[in-house]
């Protein structure tokens, strides 16, 4: 090299990069190592740019909807995730999947190979489309269940719009939409290096002077309460509050109570922890303790038909401070805005006295659970005695994944060891999110196992992707809860659609496994079955797929989903308010 020169060309100056390859980059700075795709022939050039990264994984699913999914339970497990689907019949498929990220504030990058830049404003139909010259429907669509959109379909501004896209879901912990032409991915563009500065996010403050205000009228609200309580709320994570909701625990010995939503983002070993706080439903004397407090502190709550059992939560509002990611609000008082909730936790757990008045009480009434009896040889098995099973299989290794359905109220009571993680979807409750979620869970957490329970009415929504974790090496074990159809809907409303078609669920699973991959599958009618099973999944075929299809009686539910099923269909089926 003499006088300066290089090969990127004269004076050391580089060439420009391509947008394939930026985009590509600022995934792995964010920390996606995986992404979830369908490829359509709109975004195939792109998809060739994503693998060309050496730090990048392409995960081929099935459908649109389970690559959604997974993009969010890898988000669950790693913070952000990704995927990538083809123009509007991609887009649209996979937008059910993005509304759930929505709804429980996931960073999703949701990237959609677009039309080619020559085609916007010809008045031309396109192929993958509704039949009219109208591309924006997909991203019309997209703007209500997305924080921010980006089109891009020329080179100059490419490089802002996606990384303000990018960053943007970083800041708001929401989905974003990033649609790029077809034809744009291998353009180099003088916007572009080959390694992008790394992102700065400008941290979160909070106003002073109104943090200041805010806990000096809570800890006045709380400390003069006989026996005040705490509950966590699923915003915790949003906000990245754990840390200081535990130091305000620590330090105000309230009993510690969890919303459903909230499970696995405060430690049950905890020794203030007395369980889920879930109205009629609640862990047994969680609920008395909570709802006969003369104060309460939930952090991060949110309220709605399904956590409120249709509305019946016994909760007044006077009692109550309810702290949000950016918000305090003190009973029928003050109400205090940007306000950041781990600066306020913080600062909380200086002014608050220790009071243990309501734990006292909860462990003066407290009863330990007994344990179900084991059965007698060749006894169907039920629901019950199967969780007292999982229960054992528990631990700091481990992440639960509860399907909407029954499974919400039978892993609800399993008691999480220290670092066992928790994910279900409660606010959106599609059926069929946890094929997609396991599969991208545990693609992000490697050294996890991951322990699924879903029904068979979920499962086969979303059934095919079950294929994408054997392909992948995945060692997960399933519990595919046969009871013969939608048992949640049953309970609040039942029908003839409510019986679904019964299938040979791990016929279905070898078939698919067809020989090739590392999966074990097994029929479970009774406890011994069970036992058997489950000392072969954790045991000999622990790097394994292990899927375990039990069977169960159709009316064998919890009784938690028959008191919430009622309070439920009650709430659904109030009538019209007089005009």
């Amino acid at each position: 090299m003499q006088d300066g020169l290089d090969n990127r060309g004269r004076a050391g100056r580089r060439s420009p990069g391509t947008l394939g390859r930026h985009l590509a980059r600022r995934l792995v700075q964010v920390g996606v190592r995986d992404v979830f795709a369908v490829p359509g022939d709109f975004n195939l050039t792109l998809l060739d740019h994503l693998i060309a990264e050496p730090q990048l994984n392409l995960v081929g699913c099935c459908n649109e909807l389970n690559a959604g999914y997974a993009a969010d339970g890898y988000a669950r497990a790693s913070g952000v995730g990704a995927c990538v689907v083809t123009f509007t019949v991609g887009g649209l498929s996979v937008i059910n999947a993005i509304a759930g990220s929505y709804s429980e504030n996931l960073p999703i990058i949701c990237i959609v190979g677009g039309p080619n830049s020559n085609d916007y404003g010809t008045n031309r139909i396109l192929h993958h489309t509704i039949g009219l010259p109208d591309f924006s429907q997909e991203l019309r669509c997209f703007q209500t269940v997305t924080c921010h959109q980006a089109v891009v379909n020329h080179m100059d501004d490419a490089h802002e719009m996606i990384d303000t896209a990018i960053s943007t879901a970083l800041k708001e912990s929401k989905p974003v939409y990033i649609s790029i032409s077809c034809n744009l991915p291998g353009i180099p563009h003088p916007t572009f290096v080959n390694e992008p500065i790394p992102y700065f996010l400008t941290p979160k403050v909070s106003n002073q002077l109104g943090l200041e205000a805010a806990v000096e009228a809570t800890a006045q609200f709380l400390n003069k309460a006989v026996k005040p309580v705490l509950v966590a709320g699923p915003k915790l994570r949003v906000a990245k509050a754990h840390q200081a909701f535990m130091e305000l625990a620590d330090a105000c010995g309230y009993p510690i109570a969890i919303m459903p939503s909230a499970k696995g983002m405060v430690p049950e070993h905890h020794p203030h922890f007395i369980g889920t706080y879930w109205g009629a439903v609640s862990t047994n004397y969680c609920g008395e303790i909570v709802e006969s407090a003369d104060a309460y502190i939930f952090v991060g709550p949110i309220f709605n038909d399904y956590s409120s059992v249709g509305y019946s939560l016994l909760i007044k509002k006077e009692k109550a401070v309810f702290a949000q990611p950016n918000r305090v609000a003190i009973g029928n008082g003050p109400s205090f805005g940007w306000v950041f909730m781990a600066d306020f936790l913080t600062a909380l757990s200086r002014k608050l006295k220790k009071n243990t008045t309501a734990l006292e009480n909860y462990h003066r009434i407290y009863v330990p659970p007994s344990r179900p009896l084991k059965r007698e040889n060749d006894e169907p098995l039920r629901v019950n005695i199967l969780f007292k099973h999982i229960q054992d299989m528990l631990s700091g290794e481990t992440t639960v994944i509860a399907e909407t359905g029954d499974s919400w109220f039978n892993c609800q009571k399993l008691r999480l060891p220290e670092n066992c993680g928790y994910e279900f979807q409660m606010q959106y409750g599609s059926i069929g999110w946890s094929v997609g979620a396991t599969l991208g869970y545990a693609q992000a957490a490697k050294e996890r196992r991951v322990i699924a329970c879903i029904g068979d009415g979920s499962f086969q929504v979303t059934a095919q992707d079950v294929s994408t974790m054997i392909r992948h090496g995945q060692r997960s074990i399933i519990f595919l809860i046969n009871n013969g159809g939608y048992t949640i809907e049953v309970e609040i409303h039942d029908g003839p659609y409510n019986v679904i078609k019964n299938w040979n669920y791990t016929g279905f699973v070898d078939a698919i496994n067809n020989g090739e991959g590392k999966c074990w599958t097994c029929k479970v009618r009774t406890e011994e079955e069970l036992e058997e099973a489950v000392a072969k999944a954790t045991g000999e075929m622990k790097d394994s797929l292990c899927f375990l299809e039990v069977i169960v009686h159709k009316d064998d539910t919890s009784k938690e989903l028959l008191e919430w099923g009622s309070r439920v269909s009650s709430a659904n089926s109030r009538p019209p308010n007089p005009q």
